[in-house]
């Protein structure tokens, strides 16, 4: 089994890389966003999810050990195999995926080329209670998102949330201000002043 391969970009395809590993070239297929940080001719680390089958062995690689934890996530979902999955991770990085699960949003998984409304409410539907441990960097703010997500969060934060929506912000930007100005503020901050530090945090 290979997890990690560590060499030479030698060629950029479409829709993989191949690295050269002391003098052997793997051929790795990869999301988009991981092959736009690759540059042909540098040292590059990708870590690799290897599928072996009867007819073929099959390497995808990732920039991120995140990014190839969701990889295998997303595939846990009916409907969705390796193509799905490279395409959702193109298009969303880790920390993006995680946040439009936990908002339930599926309109945001569904830009992934590929990906109908339903299979994108699958995705959001069965990954909602793993997607904090996969969050990365979102990781601070998952939480409320998730409150949010299935109606449960706080009549003051909804409120704030759905104003700074309506002012043109995505309800990402809009929940991630919110939880700064939940942290600035206190828990039993109103609507009012939750609005107010939001707008502050945004138009920083």
């Amino acid at each position: 089994m290979i997890g990690k391969l560590k060499g030479t970009v030698d060629e950029i395809g479409e829709d993989h890389a191949i690295i050269d590993v002391h003098g052997v070239g793997y051929v790795a297929f990869c999301p988009a966003r991981t092959l736009a940080s690759l540059n042909e001719g540098e040292a590059a680390v990708l870590h690799i999810e290897t599928y072996v089958r009867e007819d073929m062995i099959r390497l995808y690689g990732f920039s991120t050990h995140l990014e190839r934890e969701w990889f295998r996530l997303l595939q846990s979902v009916q409907g969705v195999g390796a193509k799905v999955a490279l395409a959702v991770l193109s298009t969303l990085s880790a920390s993006d995926l995680a946040n439009a699960i936990a908002l339930q949003d599926k309109a945001m998984v569904a830009r992934a080329p590929g990906i109908g409304p339903k299979v994108a409410q699958r995705i959001v539907t069965e990954l909602k209670n793993k997607a904090p441990a996969f969050a990365g960097e979102a990781s601070g703010t998952i939480g409320l998102k998730q409150e949010l997500g299935e109606g449960v969060a706080s009549a003051p934060v909804s409120d704030a949330v759905s104003a700074l929506t309506n002012l043109g912000y995505s309800r990402d930007q809009a929940a991630n201000a919110v939880a700064v100005a939940l942290k600035e503020a206190g828990e039993g901050a109103d609507s009012a002043k939750l609005i107010r530090l939001g707008l502050k945090e945004l138009a920083k």
